[in-house]
């Protein structure tokens, strides 16, 4: 009997291992998509590049909550204070996608809650 408890908490343990959650990405993986934007929010360039615009659109196909999205982005924001408001707060409407809420540094995004739809 000892044996099928231990086989079956280790059958339980890998299925917990390869269940990967919904929201696997990390606020690095967010930072990462932004890099290209950095001209762009920094007013550097007046429009965004199309690698930009790619990796912004990518936040729809990655699985996560706005919210997740928005404290990462957020997160962003704050540690980047050249970066341009404006700027910031047009880019996924520069780039052909909306989001359930403005990129801004005082926005609350304890408020939002739902998946992000391709």
């Amino acid at each position: 009997m000892k044996g099928v408890i231990i086989g079956f908490l280790v059958v339980l343990c890998m299925v917990e291992v390869m269940v990967e959650p919904v929201e696997a990405y990390t606020c690095g993986d967010v930072k990462t998509k932004i890099i290209p934007c950095g001209p762009y929010i920094t007013g550097e360039t007046p429009i965004p590049s199309p690698v930009c615009c790619h990796e912004v659109k990518q936040f729809k196909t990655m699985g996560v909550t706005s919210r997740h999205i928005c404290i990462c982005l957020k997160a962003v924001r704050s540690a980047y204070p050249d970066l341009k408001e404006a700027a910031v707060a047009a880019l996924p409407v520069k780039c052909g996608i909306t989001l359930p809420f403005t990129i801004s540094k005082n926005i609350d995004c304890n408020k939002i809650n739902h998946i992000l739809e391709v």
